[in-house]
């Protein structure tokens, strides 16, 4: 039997946060908007590292959709990585870019391997960076070793002309657990 679909979260910027939320779980899920995976290397001590998981053309999700201003189910690249710290995930992230606007640009997503993306987008200043969202991610669309429910995620639109790269960045509990011990 298949897995039910999970409902979609509902996305929410820093003005409509529905609760006060602990300092630092706000911190990094709205106040910090450079790269997190420089932000990741520091909290490492440059033991940072990025694990593909998966990639390819598929169906965006319907939120997904949403925010790059997609058609329902319009097609795309999906990048799904781990960003380690210590040799441990602690985010858990998903990009996708849409078909046609991806194909234009000449923007190559599919060879980046354990490249970051982010150093990648942040190094071109070409890309404007738009609101930061979160959200309690749902466990059905994490991966295997990271199914939990609960989880917070954030996400923003990267956009250079027509092309606009969804980033969405689950953190993990081995990253709180670093996050707490740092503090």
């Amino acid at each position: 039997m298949p897995a039910p679909v999970p409902e979609t979260p509902a996305w929410l910027s820093v003005d409509r946060r529905p609760l006060p939320l602990d300092p630092v779980l706000h911190t990094w899920l709205y106040e910090d908007r450079g790269s997190l995976t420089r932000r990741l290397t520091d909290l490492a001590e440059g033991a940072f590292s990025v694990q593909p998981l998966a990639e390819g053309w598929q169906p965006l999700r319907g939120d997904e959709c949403e925010a790059l201003g997609l058609p329902p189910g319009s097609r795309g690249w999906v990048r799904e990585v781990f960003l380690l710290g210590h040799d441990r995930p602690w985010v858990y992230a998903r990009s996708v870019a849409g078909r046609e606007a991806l194909i234009a640009s000449g923007f190559d997503l599919q060879h980046l391997g354990s490249r970051s993306l982010g150093e990648l987008l942040f190094s071109d200043r070409a890309f404007a960076r738009g609101p930061l969202e979160a959200c309690q991610y749902p466990a059905a669309w994490l991966p295997e070793p990271a199914l939990e429910d609960g989880l917070w995620a954030r996400r923003s639109r990267f956009s250079q002309g027509a092309l606009a790269v969804l980033v969405a960045e689950v953190f993990l509990p081995p990253f709180w657990a670093r996050v707490r011990r740092q503090a």
